[in-house]
């Protein structure tokens, strides 16, 4: 491969104590985690809204648990309070709660400028600014061209783990027998639903039933066998929105697609769209009141379950998950959701359907990079197996990341030191002062 190496002098346009890469469930609790400390906070995200997958990625709904008393309550409650009337629904995955994302891109707006953190939009990483193993800045591009900013704190919330990765940090990718990931997704949401007749169905192993007795999921694994739906389409499910007449629908699925290529990312979101119109004639052919559904909206985004998982002073691992394992330097609490694995290699789960996990601890040393200063991991990407990763990595749990993560940052900026020489306990003072429970 031909490599070219450039220089050219750019103009810093700013000096904060916290920047946060990435605007999605974790970043955006991190920037207004840190902000509401008191300090200058950034956030730069690369798409011209912020939420990530609670907006552009459209997925619904909201899943994923943690202790009391964290952002997740507050943006849960923010996101879903004005329907009194929507029934609590909970099934194997836990408590689902669904998100409008064009109400969430409002709300979500509004949280984030009252906490008094800046923001920048359309604007991506390109570089880290170091100095010696410690960051002290980030190169961006904008609209306007390259820019550097300066910082005391950095959070990498981009999910991709993408500034950690430029300061040479370790990480794994995939599974660790092969390196295979889960696939990537485009949901979307269908309307004009017939409420008298139709159903939800949370997953694979959902054992609802059609008016005719059959079994929801063997009609998908029949039109599957049949090749009315696409090769690694097994399920399609159906989640509520808020909204009656409507649902949520999560079943596309490709394989092997390499999301830190943007060539794999243009061929990904063609096949994607085409597996959207193929499951709506699915639909509308075969499931009883969704005869006349219609597709409302899509996902702007491709849904990336898995790339780079940033190597930290720990990796929680997969009995931490099994066994529900509790850790001393623990910033998230409680934090459950099942490992959730869609198969790296075929249709349906990696493991024949979703396997149990109990509620474990997020340790401070999860979300620090080995042998990096200055830099904290929230989200996704934080250090973890494959399999523990295909539990933390939903949006309830990020969300709590990524406020622990903002409290840590803003702190070490306050007393003018590093996260990991700050340490947990006083990450941990901070976030019980908050009312966050880290040790019933």
């Amino acid at each position: 491969m031909e490599s070219i190496s450039y220089k050219r002098e750019i103009p810093v346009l700013g000096e904060y104590d916290v920047i946060v890469a990435g605007g999605g469930p974790a970043g955006l609790a991190a920037a207004v985690s840190a902000a509401r400390q008191g300090v200058s906070a950034l956030l730069v995200e690369r798409h011209g809204v912020i939420g990530g997958n609670l907006t552009v990625g459209h997925v619904c709904p909201l899943l994923g648990s943690v202790s009391s008393g964290t952002m997740y309550d507050e943006i849960s409650e923010l996101l879903t309070g004005d329907c009194p009337g929507q029934p609590v629904i909970t099934t194997r995955n836990g408590r689902e709660l669904p998100v409008d994302p064009e109400l969430a891109k409002i709300r979500l707006t509004r949280l984030l400028a009252a906490s008094g953190a800046e923001i920048m939009l359309c604007t991506t990483v390109s570089d880290v600014i170091m100095e010696g193993n410690r960051v002290s800045g980030l190169v961006l591009t904008g609209p306007g061209g390259m820019f550097a900013v300066r910082g005391r704190a950095t959070i990498d919330a981009t999910g991709d783990g993408q500034v950690a990765c430029l300061t040479g940090a370790e990480y794994n990718i995939g599974r660790e027998s092969d390196g295979k990931v889960q696939p990537v997704t485009i949901e979307f949401v269908v309307s004009n639903v017939d409420e008298s007749r139709a159903i939800t169905a949370w997953g694979g192993s959902d054992p609802v039933k059609l008016p005719s007795g059959q079994e929801y999921r063997e009609l998908c694994r029949e039109r599957w066998a049949a090749g009315e739906l696409p090769g690694n389409v097994s399920i399609v499910r159906l989640h509520r929105t808020g909204r009656p007449g409507e649902r949520a629908v999560n079943a596309t699925q490709l394989n092997d697609v390499n999301t830190l290529d943007p060539l794999e990312l243009g061929r990904a979101e063609v096949e994607l769209r085409e597996q959207v119109l193929r499951c709506l004639e699915f639909l509308r052919k075969y499931v009883p009141g969704y005869e006349g559904c219609e597709l409302k909206s899509s996902a702007y985004v491709l849904g990336v379950r898995e790339t780079r998982r940033i190597k930290g002073d720990y990796t929680i691992c997969d009995s931490d998950v099994v066994e529900g394992r509790r850790h001393p330097d623990a910033v998230v609490h409680k934090a459950w959701f099942l490992i959730d694995i869609h198969n790296p290699a075929g249709a349906g789960q990696a493991e024949g359907h979703s396997r149990p996990a109990k509620p474990y601890d997020i340790p401070y040393g999860a979300m620090l990079p080995a042998g990096i200063e200055g830099l904290l991991t929230a989200g996704r990407c934080i250090s973890g197996t494959h399999r523990a990763h295909a539990s933390y990595r939903v949006m309830a749990i990020c969300i709590a990341m990524g406020e622990a993560a903002g409290a840590a940052a803003a702190l070490a900026a306050q007393r003018k030191t590093t996260p990991r020489a700050l340490g947990a306990a006083a990450v941990q003072e901070l976030l019980t002062s908050r009312g966050i429970d880290l040790f019933s």
